[in-house]
């Protein structure tokens, strides 16, 4: 594991952006990526640069159960608004929170990523440790499926909602062991809210009590932070 601290956010994302310009012009063509607050400059960057990625595919890691695509909150819309209608792609997955069948859902999701191996998997991390939506306690063999959302990640989400009684209690999620899959991770996290979460997942001991902790076990992984979290370092 690759450990960079830099002095601020838009340092750390310009590292980020760079790893994926080399992965792509040495020919990664399908990205797994993520949503929030700590992709977003990496994906400017992106939309800035000359990069192609009419030819690739991008899998997302989770989406709200019971939001459409176009509900301002869902992060389909989120990766819409900023990445895919900027610099198109040639196929973009997220989980269909509209589907009511989890167990369909869970198969069909599972199902593209065996299908298009991931080359490079952009990770967040939450408070609590999560990847993904995976929260605390999660079998690190889990695979993709409806989850349900921690109070401590609701709290976090909520300041993009309305209320927090807007925020959903359920997400699709890729599962641990399907992020694991990828052949190469680079987890972000920028802030002191994060700087708890990286202590643990730096001190060398995998445990579902902090699921990011699994990435320890696998051969390709950068984690690229800001002086705020790593801050417990």
């Amino acid at each position: 594991m690759e450990f960079l601290t830099f002095k601020t956010m838009a340092e750390g994302s310009q590292k980020a952006f760079e790893i994926i310009k080399e992965a792509k012009e040495n020919g990664a063509n399908t990205f797994g990526l993520a949503t929030g607050s700590t992709p977003e400059k990496l994906y400017e960057l992106i939309v800035a640069s000359d990069l192609d990625f009419t030819d690739s595919i991008s899998i997302n890691l989770d989406e709200y159960y019971g939001l459409s695509g176009d509900h301002p909150q869902s992060y389909r819309y989120f990766m819409q608004q900023h990445l895919f209608d900027h610099k198109p792609f040639k196929e973009t997955y997220v989980p269909d929170g509209l589907n009511t069948d989890a167990e369909a859902e869970a198969a069909r999701y599972e199902a593209i990523i065996d299908e298009n191996p991931i080359d490079v998997q952009i990770l967040g991390i939450g408070e609590n440790g999560h990847i993904g939506f995976n929260e605390p306690g999660t079998s690190f063999d889990a695979k993709t499926a409806l989850v349900d959302l921690t109070d401590s990640t609701i709290q976090a989400n909520k300041r993009y909602f309305e209320s927090e009684a807007d925020v959903p209690r359920q997400a699709y999620s890729m599962g641990i062991a399907s992020i694991m899959k990828s052949k190469k991770i680079i987890l972000m996290a920028f802030g002191k809210n994060k700087a708890n979460a990286i202590k643990q997942l730096m001190a060398g001991e995998a445990t579902t009590d902090c699921p990011a902790t699994v990435l320890i076990n696998h051969p390709d992984v950068t984690v690229i932070v800001d002086e705020d979290a790593a801050s417990l370092i």
